[in-house]
């Protein structure tokens, strides 16, 4: 079964993107290459809990097991030794990807608090957009009465896109809800 969004994607945005720019070949389109789900957990290190407990949040909300980051070098100011665990984060490819981006726009970011849009200018020069989240509890498969802590994360969405205009041409004929300045 091909996700709906990955269907609307060649049925409709690829041949307006191909007038809109004058790609002469399909493979010139850009394309959702991937999108990593990071989330920083520094209070990990006094709470052994919190690692476990983000770790099958994040699990149910992208549907993948999520790899732990390490710390790559000791801080002492901060109690922190070289190997500790101090995040979480998770790639997303093929289905899963817009199965999650779908999600994502749909239903969790309408779900934010005080929600007007995203913003335009959080793009990298490169054609990759971050997205930062405040509260994991946005997405629907989060039950509240489990959640541990809320945390926020962040989202990258890697583009074969080589300019931000080229890209957020894209994420807007994908649903990104952008913020109108």
């Amino acid at each position: 079964m091909v996700p709906r969004l990955k269907k609307y994607y060649y049925e409709t945005v690829v041949p307006e993107m191909m007038k809109e720019f004058g790609y002469k070949n399909i493979m010139e389109v850009p394309r959702l290459v991937k999108i990593v789900v990071n989330m920083g957990l520094g209070e990990a290190i006094h709470d052994g809990k919190l690692l476990d407990a983000m770790s099958e949040d994040l699990a149910l909300i992208t549907g993948q097991k999520p790899v732990i980051t390490r710390a790559r070098k000791s801080i002492s100011n901060f109690k922190l030794r070289e190997g500790m665990a101090i995040g979480l984060k998770v790639t997303l490819r093929r289905d899963y990807m817009w199965e999650f981006y779908d999600r994502l726009v749909n239903v969790a970011l309408p779900r934010t608090r005080d929600f007007r849009g995203v913003s335009p200018r959080a793009f990298d020069g490169h054609g990759n957009y971050t997205l930062g989240i405040r509260e994991h509890i946005i997405f629907p498969e989060i039950n509240y009465d489990k959640v541990y802590k809320i945390k926020g994360m962040n989202i990258t969405i890697v583009t074969s896109a080589e300019t931000d205009e080229e890209a957020k041409a894209l994420l807007d004929k994908l649903g990104m809800p952008f913020r109108r300045s």
